[in-house]
């Protein structure tokens, strides 16, 4: 069979990043080969986010610059997949002419056909059909070669319907995989050298809530800690008013959890949580972080916030950087309220203006900046166990590795260490990274 060539390019999340990795894992068996070349591509695929307009605007930009591709290889296959897609449909083939076929969330499983469809008859496809089960979601994407972490899906699907947010209605509910088929999954990567493993979902810890085996995400956890050959487990993401007192306590209970949370705030006004529809109030997100800390105190905890949502004033605003400072961050994903055609937020009124988003967010950055080298520098001088990645992206002659709690540390070490977990001494801190010294025991 001839080698054709797969070309693609993620948009957004963790969350897309797998579902991209699934797609490849689908299509090598159909002939087609991974390419980061795309000038040799036979089929360029654009993996897409609509969280914001912004990760949009970058989708629409891409498929311009596609269309002299398209003209000088008129075989070529373009195909847009993920929430943008499963949002737009068919409207996307009039917003590009050139665009060959578009598939939502539910229907990556269905690729390699519609690709056949496409390839015999040449005529333009939209999927963007939910199902009852989403069979794309236990689809094994072998890691490649030296890898030693992997994601793996544990759910799909949200059923919160925040006010901001478009995944509910772009990824449909709440569906979780039988915890058999996650620990057979984990098996086969740790088979494949994984000591890492990520499980990914919209709301993790509403795990088991569709299963009928009363299993939750803490007995899942726990399950995958037993797997001998798997050193870290870590997860993403999570909602505060699901963080029961059951997983809080995992962290003291279970070894491979890893020290670090990433547990989305959004807003430090009650007013405007209430306006999101968040189902928590700043004082039990508080109360939980306190909870965190005092049974794992070195955990990192890192989080989400917008500035500008309808209606924020100015109070509501001081309010979030006081709790900032309230909770120092770890680190910190912020950005601006960006409108999602279809959310509740949408028809709120009292718009906070573009300059005074933009000027809320580069001081509540700038705050964040001091709390995360404040956190940073505080481990100068201490001893940390990374489990090493690969080579460092700052220098060929360096390894880079991460902390239990999420930090990447550059140091000098051999390339058999990649895969093993190390002790290092950290010598100085940066904003982003750290620097360290092999420790020998």
């Amino acid at each position: 069979m001839k080698n054709k060539y797969l070309y693609i390019q993620t948009f957004g999340c963790q969350m897309n990043v797998h579902d991209s990795e699934q797609m490849v894992a689908l299509l090598s068996g159909t002939g087609y080969k991974l390419t980061d070349n795309i000038k040799l591509a036979d089929l360029i695929i654009l993996n897409t986010c609509s969280i914001r307009e912004k990760a949009a605007q970058k989708v629409y930009s891409e498929l311009g610059r596609l269309v002299k591709l398209k003209e000088q290889n008129p075989e070529l296959i373009i195909g847009v997949g993920g929430c943008l897609a499963q949002h737009l449909g068919t409207k996307f083939h009039k917003k590009a002419l050139h665009l060959d076929i578009v598939f939502g969330t539910h229907n990556i499983h269905r690729l390699p056909q519609l690709l056949v469809v496409i390839e015999r008859e040449r005529k333009k496809i939209t999927e963007i059909d939910f199902y009852k089960s989403i069979n794309s979601i236990g689809v094994f994407a072998p890691p490649q070669r030296g890898a030693v972490s992997a994601f793996v899906t544990i759910m799909q699907g949200c059923n919160n319907f925040c006010a901001y947010c478009v995944v509910p209605y772009l990824r449909g509910p709440e569906m979780s995989r039988p915890a058999d088929d996650i620990i057979e999954e984990v098996k086969k990567l740790a088979d494949c050298g994984i000591r890492e493993v990520t499980l990914l979902g919209q709301n993790v810890n509403s795990y088991g809530k569709t299963l009928s085996n009363g299993l939750n995400f803490t007995s899942l956890i726990k399950k995958i800690g037993k797997i001998s050959d798997i050193e870290r487990i870590r997860f993403t993401t999570s909602h505060p008013r699901d963080l029961s007192d059951e997983l809080i306590n995992c962290f003291a209970e279970e070894a491979k959890l890893c020290e670090h949370i990433h547990l989305p705030v959004q807003s430090g006004s009650n007013r405007i949580l209430a306006l999101m529809n968040r189902g928590y109030t700043v004082e039990e997100y508080i109360k939980k972080i306190d909870n965190l800390r005092k049974l794992s105190p070195s955990i990192s905890i890192t989080s989400d916030i917008i500035v500008g949502f309808p209606g924020e004033t100015k109070k509501d605003y001081q309010e979030t950087i006081d709790m900032m400072k309230k909770i120092r961050f770890d680190s910190l994903f912020s950005f601006k309220y960006s409108e999602r055609k279809g959310t509740i937020a949408q028809k709120l009124e009292y718009k906070v203006e573009e300059s005074e988003k933009l000027r809320r967010l580069e001081q509540l950055q700038m705050l964040q900046n001091q709390h995360t080298l404040e956190k940073n520098t505080a481990l100068e001088g201490s001893n940390q166990e990374l489990l090493v990645e690969g080579k460092s992206k700052n220098s060929e002659n360096d390894l880079m590795g991460r902390t239990s709690s999420w930090r990447i540390v550059n140091f000098k070490g051999e390339l058999e260490l990649i895969g093993k977990l190390v002790d290092v001494k950290i010598s100085k801190a940066y904003l982003h990274s750290l620097r360290g010294k092999m420790v020998n025991k």
